[in-house]
C-alpha cells in the first residue's frame, strides 16, 4: 500500500513549479524541451506555408504553359499540322491533372477569363478563411466585431451553403473540413423558430447540392432529415406553408408584422429543392407538398399574372398586399422559370412555364417603366392596389438574369423582347452600384425624387452571370470594384455587422 501511495504521488510532484525551483538541472532540460518543440513547429509551418506557396506558383506556371500549348496546337491547324505525339500525351496529363485539382472549374483557353476566376476564387478564400478563424460552426460571420452569429436557427448555415462552391473551385482541403462538420456537428433538433425558406434554400439546397456533386449519401440523409422537420409548415387547411417552424416541435406560424399571412415569395420559393429531394430519394411527399401549393395559386392566379406578396395560408386567396418582383415577391417569379428547367421542359411542368408566361407579360405591360429625364434607366416599378409606386429595390436585380433564362423556349420575337429588357434593366442595376463613391448600392431606389437608403444585398451578382452567359456582357468592371475596392475588409466582406 505504501509503494502504491508512493507511485500515485510521484506525477503531482512533477507537476508542481517548485519541484524544478530546487532542481536548476532540471529546470534546464525542461526548457531546453520547450524551445526545441518551438522551434520544431515553427519549422513546421513555415515548411507548410512555403509548400502552399511553391503549389500556388506551380498551378499559375501550369496554367501559362497550358495556355501556351493551347496556342501553338491552333497554330499548327491552321497550318494544317497536327502536334507530336509526345505533346499531345503531355497535353492530356495537364488537363487531367488540372480537372482532378481545380473541381468543376477546370482552366479557361481565355487568359482574362482565367485571371477573373482566380480573383473570385482568391475572394472566396478570403472570405472562407476569415469565417474558419472567427466563426466555424456558426451561421454568419460579423466582420468587424469578429465573432459569429446565428440568424439561422445555428445550423452552421454558410459551412452547408458554401459546400458546393467549395467543391467546384477545387478546394479540396476546406470541402473535406466543411463535410466533416456537417457529418459530426449538424444537429437539427433545435428548440428554436426559424424561417421555413431561409432554411430550405441554404441548409437542404445546400446538402442537394453537395450530394450531387460529390455522391456522399451523408448529405441526402442529412438533408431528408431537415426535409422532414420542415414538413409540418405545409399543414395548413390550403397547403399554403406557414413561414416559420420551431425544428424541435414542429410548430407553424406566421410572423406577427405579416397580420397572420404568408409571404409570397417565402411559399413560391421551396419547390426546386423538394421536388430535387423526392427526385433523389422517390419519396413522393415532398414533392406533392411543394407543388400542392403552385396548384392553389393557379386556382386564383390574376390575368396578369401578378400576384400580392400576402397570402391567406387558410383560405389560400391573394390577401392584401403590395404586387412588386423586389423584396417578398421576388423568388416566387424565379422559382416558376426555374422549376420548369429542372423538370426538363416537359408536358409535366408546362404550368409552370405558362404562369411565368403569363406574369410576365403583365409585369412587362404595367410594372416596367422609364424615367423621364436623361439619364434614361428602365425600372421595375411596383403596385398598390391600381395605384403605382415607383421604387424598385435592388432586390429586383435578379430579373435581368430570369429574363435571360427565359428566352429559352419563348418565340424569336419574345426572346428578343426579353434580352432587350433584360439589357436595360442591367444596366440601371449596374448604375445603382456604379453611382455611388463606395460602389454599393442602395437597398432600395425612388425614381421620383432619387432618394435612396443604403445597404447591401446579392441579387444583382447573378444577373451579372446571366447576362454575360446570355449576351456576353457581365458588367465584370461592377464586380471588381465591389468585392476588392469596398467590400473587402481584414476579417470578411461586407464592412459591417447585422
Amino acid at each position: 500500500m505504501a509503494i502504491q501511495s508512493r507511485r500515485s504521488s510521484v506525477w503531482p510532484r512533477y507537476l508542481n513549479p517548485t519541484y524544478y525551483l530546487r532542481r536548476p538541472r532540471r529546470l534546464l532540460i525542461l526548457f531546453a524541451f520547450f524551445v526545441c518543440t518551438t522551434f520544431f513547429l515553427w519549422d513546421r509551418h513555415n515548411l507548410v506555408l512555403h509548400h502552399e506557396e511553391t503549389v500556388g506558383k506551380l498551378a499559375r506556371e501550369n496554367d501559362k504553359l497550358q495556355h501556351s500549348l493551347k496556342d501553338l496546337t491552333k497554330m499548327l491547324e491552321e497550318k494544317g499540322e497536327v502536334l507530336p505525339q509526345e505533346l499531345i500525351s503531355q497535353e492530356q496529363e495537364m488537363s487531367d491533372t488540372i480537372s482532378s485539382e481545380e473541381g468543376l472549374a477546370g482552366v479557361d483557353e481565355d487568359p482574362v477569363a482565367a485571371e477573373r476566376r482566380n480573383k473570385i476564387k482568391d475572394a472566396m478564400l478570403h472570405a472562407w478563411t476569415c469565417y474558419e478563424k472567427y466563426a466555424w460552426g456558426f451561421d454568419e460571420l460579423k466582420p468587424q466585431s469578429k465573432t459569429g452569429v446565428n440568424q439561422f436557427a445555428g445550423l452552421g448555415a454558410t459551412i452547408v451553403d458554401s459546400l458546393d462552391t467549395l467543391f467546384i473551385m477545387g478546394l479540396q482541403k476546406q470541402f473535406i473540413k466543411a463535410r466533416d462538420w456537417v457529418a459530426e456537428n449538424l444537429d437539427f433538433n433545435k428548440h428554436v423558430e426559424t424561417s421555413v425558406f431561409e432554411t430550405t434554400i441554404r441548409v437542404l439546397g445546400g446538402l442537394l447540392s453537395a450530394y450531387d456533386l460529390s455522391g456522399e449519401p451523408m448529405f441526402l440523409r442529412k438533408a431528408q432529415e431537415i426535409a422532414d422537420r420542415l414538413m409540418p409548415a405545409w399543414e395548413s387547411p390550403s397547403g399554403i406553408p406557414y413561414n416559420i417552424i420551431n425544428l424541435a416541435t414542429g410548430h407553424a406560424s406566421n410572423p406577427s408584422w405579416s397580420g397572420g399571412q404568408s409571404i409570397l415569395a417565402d411559399l413560391g420559393t421551396e419547390q426546386v429543392e423538394l421536388i430535387a429531394l423526392t427526385q433523389r430519394t422517390g419519396v413522393p411527399h415532398y414533392k406533392e407538398k411543394a407543388e400542392k401549393v403552385i396548384k392553389q395559386l393557379r386556382k386564383v392566379f390574376p390575368n396578369d399574372g401578378l400576384l400580392s406578396y400576402y397570402v391567406n395560408p387558410d383560405s389560400g386567396q391573394p390577401s392584401y398586399g403590395k404586387v412588386t418582383f423586389g423584396a417578398m415577391g421576388d423568388s416566387f417569379y424565379e422559382y416558376l422559370l426555374k422549376v420548369w428547367i429542372l423538370g426538363n421542359k416537359t408536358e409535366v411542368v408546362k404550368h409552370y412555364r405558362e404562369m411565368w408566361d403569363q406574369s410576365i407579360d403583365g409585369m412587362m405591360k404595367s410594372l416596367v417603366q422609364k424615367t423621364s429625364n436623361p439619364p434614361i434607366y428602365t425600372y421595375l416599378a411596383e403596385r398598390s392596389g391600381n395605384q403605382l409606386i415607383h421604387k424598385m429595390d435592388e432586390l429586383a436585380c435578379f430579373t435581368p438574369g430570369m429574363l435571360v433564362l427565359g428566352t429559352d423556349g419563348a418565340s424569336p420575337q419574345k426572346a428578343k423582347e426579353y434580352l432587350d429588357l433584360a439589357e436595360e434593366l442591367a444596366n440601371t442595376c449596374y448604375n445603382m452600384y456604379m453611382s455611388t463613391h463606395s460602389k454599393l448600392a442602395g437597398e432600395s431606389y425612388n425614381f421620383n425624387n432619387g432618394k435612396t437608403s443604403a445597404s447591401w444585398t446579392r441579387d444583382g451578382r447573378e444577373t451579372n452571370m446571366d447576362m454575360w452567359e446570355g449576351i456576353g456582357d457581365g458588367s465584370w468592371g461592377f464586380l471588381e470594384h465591389s468585392e476588392t475596392r469596398n467590400y473587402r475588409v481584414p476579417h470578411v466582406f461586407m464592412a459591417q455587422d447585422w
